[in-house]
């Protein structure tokens, strides 16, 4: 149908990477942070000018400069970037204060900020705390330690080398998983790739994340001799710490995450496998947070925004009066144009009586010595009267013609 085909098209453009003009207004529409804009008008606004809460306040305030100290927003302290990063954390705990602030939240709102306004990254964040990763920046952060053991599970199947190096050096999943997932990749990648990330990630949700997950622990930890390197739990964390710049490459990384089949069924699959073993061992989840939408197609079946018809916008308009190319009747133009252009041929003494015969043979004859209103009238002969009418009437008929495109090109142009 139209509708697979539309998403499969948006798919394979957010695979190739989202062009830099459109990168901050694409988020929008994926994440569903524009249709919540406008179903919330005047929301952010009344959370910046309301005072927040102390307690978070002062934590908000001392990691501001730890978020990319070297981009040109954020680089001097008091900065616009400092400020709105400050307005948007801060209104998300006025917004969810049972959540209220956590760490990771700074750099995932950094990035939104260098791509749209405050407004609109404030939306955007919410989407991503409600919709993508749920529960990942709760007080108790089980959502991330639930994920941290899916992922885990999944490795078996994707590299069968590592995870059993993993499960040898007994290396609990958030020792080296949390800011990845948290933070959604974003201190860990380099820029390129963090931006063809994303790109992903807002069109088909969180299983990109544990794609690019998989992919770094395969290609770090994925062959003998990479594990003979690290025999011990510092040298393997040490070396999920520092990757190689070779498989965080952009082309590199975002071929090996497309080409992986890790699919949102195996995740859930793996989820409530690992929640009915949480529940075994530890009981009941604390924190109740709403189940998670696998991407933008997800988001938008659960909350359809309004969707305007589409109105027709020609890049080149045409005066109403002046044909389309191509079109075989030339219309009438209208009573008000042909009012104009009448008032034109007057001012230019295009519309006075045409002189009679016998006068222009005079002129002819005579020349501008002697004026026609001089010369007695004679009566033409029927023969010459054909020849004369007519040579008033071409020019008569040439000049309005003229006159004609004069006023086209007048109207084209204004």
């Amino acid at each position: 149908s139209d509708l697979t085909v539309e998403k499969w098209l948006i798919r394979l453009r957010c695979q190739k990477g989202i062009p830099p003009s459109l990168r901050g207004r694409a988020w929008q529409y994926l994440s569903g942070g524009k249709v919540k804009l406008q179903q919330n008008p005047g929301k952010f606004d009344e959370l910046d000018m309301s005072p927040g809460d102390p307690k978070w306040l002062d934590v908000i305030e001392r990691d501001l400069h730890r978020q990319f100290p070297f981009h040109e927003m954020f680089v001097s302290r008091g900065g616009h970037g400092q400020q709105d990063l400050f307005r948007v954390l801060k209104a998300y705990t006025l917004y969810r204060p049972e959540e209220g602030y956590c760490q990771a939240q700074a750099p995932i709102a950094a990035v939104l900020l260098m791509h749209m306004p405050a407004e609109q990254a404030f939306w955007c964040l919410v989407q991503i705390c409600e919709k993508y990763l749920p529960g990942y920046y709760s007080e108790k952060l089980e959502a991330i330690q639930l994920d941290g053991e899916i992922l885990f599970s999944l490795l078996q199947k994707v590299s069968p080398v590592a995870h059993k190096h993993l499960s040898r050096q007994k290396i609990d999943p958030l020792l080296y998983m949390t800011e990845w997932f948290m933070c959604a990749f974003s201190r860990t990648l380099p820029w390129s790739s963090v931006l063809r990330v994303w790109d992903m990630f807002f069109c088909e949700g969180v299983k990109i994340i544990f794609r690019v997950g998989l992919v770094l622990l395969k290609h770090a930890l994925g062959s003998p001799e990479k594990v003979k390197a690290c025999q011990g739990q510092y040298e393997t964390i040490e070396r999920l710490r520092s990757l190689s710049p070779k498989i965080m490459q952009e082309a590199f990384l975002v071929q090996e995450v497309v080409e992986l089949p890790v699919t949102e069924r195996q995740i859930e699959r793996e989820h409530l496998i690992q929640l009915r073993r949480w529940q075994e061992t530890r009981g009941e989840l604390q924190c109740c947070s709403p189940p998670r939408l696998h991407g933008a197609k997800a988001i938008l079946d659960a909350e359809p925004g309004p969707r305007p018809a589409l109105q027709p916008s020609p890049s080149i308009r045409l005066p109403p009066d002046v044909p389309l190319p191509g079109s075989k009747a030339k219309p009438k133009p209208p009573k008000q144009a042909q009012k104009e252009q009448r008032k034109q041929m007057k001012a230019r003494g295009q519309l006075e009586k045409p002189p009679a015969p016998n006068q222009a043979m005079v002129v002819a004859a005579a020349g501008d010595a002697c004026p026609p209103q001089h010369v007695p009238p004679k009566d033409s002969g029927p023969q010459d009267s054909a020849p004369q009418d007519s040579a008033p009437q071409v020019s008569a008929h040439h000049c309005s013609q003229e006159s004609l495109t004069s006023q086209e090109s007048e109207d084209t142009y204004l």
